[in-house]
């Protein structure tokens, strides 16, 4: 069973490699150069701080799901079990696969944002729309946000996994007496 997950979570760790790479080169190699009223301008991902965040936030991501692919892969050669190692790895893991997480998840949501208003503006704001000049621009940023949401949904499975081997550790107990625990209810931890 342990090896199973352990494959499992190689390839989800793959996937999301590919996933945050795909969309960390879509959005921050992105430039183009448009000519309007007379005046030469450069879109880059830099114009848009959400997006250069986005940018950092995937790499970083992409860097240490290669590190933990690399992982996997040693203890599938050394055949040994990962899923019994000391809780404060365990814990490690967990959290650092939960803050990776969100953190894609928030940096894709304000690129979305930010994204949402170069294409349909803000009138209130006299933000004009940008999409409609700069358009292999934003269908670049599009394709990079979709591959970071594809990311973000691979790394909750990866955290869900990594939730489960944290809690593997832990062992099950039940209430001896369903009267002990208030009320004639009886509780039971998993």
């Amino acid at each position: 069973m342990g090896s199973k997950v352990l494959r499992a979570e190689s390839l989800l760790r793959i996937l999301s490699l590919v996933f945050a790479a795909v969309a960390a080169l879509l959005v921050g190699l992105d430039t183009q150069t448009k000519t309007v009223f007379f005046v030469t301008r450069t879109a880059t991902v830099k114009d848009m701080e959400a997006l250069w965040v986005m940018t950092v936030v995937f790499s970083v991501s992409a860097g240490y799901h290669l590190l933990h692919l690399f992982r996997c892969m040693a203890f599938t050669w050394l055949g040994k079990n990962p899923c019994h190692c000391n809780k404060f790895v365990a814990w490690l893991y967990f959290v650092l696969d939960q803050g990776f997480t969100y953190a894609t998840f928030g940096a894709t949501m304000a690129a979305l944002q930010a994204a949402l208003v170069g294409l349909f503006g803000v009138s209130s704001l006299q933000w004009s729309k940008l999409c409609n000049v700069y358009t292999r621009f934003c269908d670049q940023v599009a394709g990079g946000i979709i591959c970071g949401l594809a990311a973000t949904l691979v790394m909750a499975v990866v955290s869900a996994i990594s939730a489960h081997r944290l809690f593997q550790l832990y062992p099950r107990s039940r209430r001896s007496s369903p009267k002990s625990a208030g009320g004639g209810r009886q509780w039971l931890l998993f």
